[in-house]
């Protein structure tokens, strides 16, 4: 599956986002996204089991407890990946704050 295949979906993307800030148990993401979406926890499972699957999560087993964390290296070659399109934001971005520079004056 690609990168983008896996992250189009706004479920795991919230996953990941959740992730972002450290390693949380299974129980936790799924209360979470069942609040924000509404699915059931063996929907949440899926979609954590499609992250995991495919390199974006990591999963250890603490008892009975699964505890998952963002792998990064994924993240990497999106980043990479979009190298070749930051120049057509980062030009803006230089003269929006050029132009806040002025504003300062």
């Amino acid at each position: 599956m690609h990168a983008f295949d896996i992250l189009g979906d706004p479920v795991r993307r919230r996953i990941l986002e959740l992730l972002a800030d450290g390693e949380l148990p299974a129980g936790s993401i799924a209360a979470t996204i069942n609040a924000e979406f509404g699915i059931s926890q063996p929907a949440v499972s899926q979609h954590l089991r499609v992250l995991r699957d495919n390199g974006f999560a990591t999963v250890t087993v603490a008892g009975t407890r699964r505890l998952y964390a963002v792998a990064p290296e994924p993240l990497r070659e999106i980043d990479s990946w979009l190298d070749r399109y930051r120049k057509f934001w980062d030009n803006r971005l230089d003269a929006l704050e050029t132009e806040i520079h002025r504003g300062r004056r």
